[in-house]
Order: C-alpha cells, then sequence, then structure tokens
C-alpha cells in the first residue's frame, strides 16, 4: 500500500485472494490481478474486490481475461467503479 497525496493505492501484485485483504481498510485505489494464471480469476478477483471495498479498481495482468466481465459483476455487486485502462493509459 503506498499513500500519495491522501490517496491510498493497493498494489495486489501477483497473487490470489488472501484472507489478509480482508483487512485492509480506507483504500481509494485496488490494483487486482484477474488473469487466472498465476493469480486470482475474475471471480475471486470479484471477492477480493468486494471485500477491500476500495472506492476504484483497476483489473490487471488480464491477457487471458475479459476486463468487461470483471468490471460488470464487480458494478453489479457493488458500488465500486473499475476502470479497465488499455495499455499505456493512465488513470488520474
Amino acid at each position: 500500500m503506498i499513500t500519495l497525496k491522501g490517496k491510498t493505492i493497493y498494489h495486489a501484485g501477483d497473487t490470489d485472494f488472501i484472507p489478509e485483504m480482508k483487512e485492509l481498510s480506507d483504500i481509494d485505489v485496488a490494483l487486482l490481478p484477474i488473469g487466472g494464471t498465476f493469480t486470482m480469476d475474475i471471480q475471486e478477483a470479484v471477492e477480493a474486490a468486494i471485500a477491500i471495498k476500495p472506492e476504484v479498481v483497476i483489473p490487471m495482468h488480464n491477457f487471458k481475461a475479459d476486463p468487461q466481465e470483471f468490471k460488470d459483476k464487480v458494478e453489479a455487486r457493488s458500488d465500486i467503479t473499475v476502470v479497465p485502462l488499455k495499455i499505456g493509459e493512465v488513470y488520474h
């Protein structure tokens, strides 16, 4: 986790949905892998996003996964905003 200019960013890296994620709080932006190869898949990432409760989640490591499917599933179950980025795109 990093806090910068009053915003807390959580970068999950290459991981599965781990129990410690349930202990996170006050996250503004979470970057979660959704690819399913050596990382959580879309369904696990949805569960992680719901547990973390960030304002915004950015899916990553999604070469074999559909970011739009992740977006649809998270936003159907929460008020979390999902921002799928294209390669080189910047989120402000």
